[in-house]
């Protein structure tokens, strides 16, 4: 890489990031995959950073809680995890770090098979506990797990959007229509916006995303396909990772950051949610309604 182009993509933009508005309804937005390896937590964690770098009072879930490598992609440090919270080692303050841009980070735990398998009533403790947050937000995103465990389906069906990332990949493009079929049918989700990522071109990603949209029109009627934009292969996205920094942060012009970049200005241009309160309470309210029923 020559040093021009080092420096040209290490040049950081200017930030808004000042602007302190009275708290209303925060989005909610869950990132999902069908399965592991799609690029689902580099998503989260830079859509994240972009937003609190537009201005977005924004807070960055970790709720993949076996195997979270969140605070691993941010080259974070943190003291508590969320496995400390339910231990009832810390409060929830003492688990939040502040990340890039000034995200807010709640990590979870690596390894920690206890943490997969809560059961329902834990569950509740741990969204129970999330009403204790006094934090003004905009934003709030949620890396979960791959795959179709009920965790992954509770924290979808309690957002207001969720994000299916996807990548040209047969099995890949299979479990994001199966993850899909799931939501719609036992979750009640109806809309889903859809992110190509590793794409080697535009091309390649809107055709990813009709092909998904063809698959889905034929088995699932009541679902509507959003293209929420396309991430290319790049190889500045593979060295922020090694780095452990985000690229949106470490390269703002490298490919992979102007798409993030692009991704975060079409969901901040989303409706405001109508929830009647500020905060984080709707969600975990739904969250909660749905442990208790279940």
């Amino acid at each position: 890489m020559q040093s021009r182009e080092y420096a040209k993509l290490t040049h950081t933009f200017p930030l808004s990031a000042t602007r302190r508005d009275p708290a209303g309804p925060v989005r909610t937005i869950a990132v999902t995959g069908g399965k592991g390896g799609v690029g689902k937590t580099n998503v989260s964690a830079n859509l994240a950073v972009a937003l609190a770098g537009m201005g977005k009072r924004t807070l960055l879930l970790d709720a993949d809680l076996g195997l979270a490598n969140i605070d691993v992609v941010l080259g974070l440090h943190p003291k508590h995890t969320l496995a400390d919270l339910v231990a009832g080692r810390c409060t929830l303050e003492e688990v939040i770090v502040e990340g890039p841009n000034g995200v807010l980070v709640v990590p979870a735990a690596s390894g920690r098979r206890h943490m997969a398998e809560l059961q329902p009533a834990e569950h509740v403790g741990l969204v129970n506990v999330f009403s204790e947050l006094e934090r003004d937000l905009d934003v709030m995103i949620i890396d979960t797990a791959a795959g179709i465990t009920d965790s992954v389906l509770t924290f979808c069906q309690a957002a207001q959007d969720t994000v299916v990332v996807v990548c040209d990949e047969p099995a890949s493009i299979t479990d994001a229509y199966a993850l899909i079929k799931v939501l719609s049918r036992e979750r009640g989700v109806d809309r889903v916006q859809v992110v190509a990522n590793m794409a080697r071109d535009p091309n390649e990603g809107r055709a990813l995303y009709e092909k998904l949209v063809r698959v889905c029109e034929k088995f699932l009627i009541d679902v509507s396909l959003n293209y929420l934009g396309c991430v290319p292969q790049d190889d500045w996205l593979r060295l922020s990772v090694q780095r452990q920094q985000p690229v949106v942060k470490l390269y703002p012009s490298a490919p992979a950051s102007l798409a993030i970049q692009e991704i975060a200005r079409r969901t901040a241009r989303w409706q405001a949610p109508t929830a009647p309160r500020g905060g984080v309470e709707f969600f975990l309210e739904r969250i909660l309604q749905q442990k208790v029923s279940a």
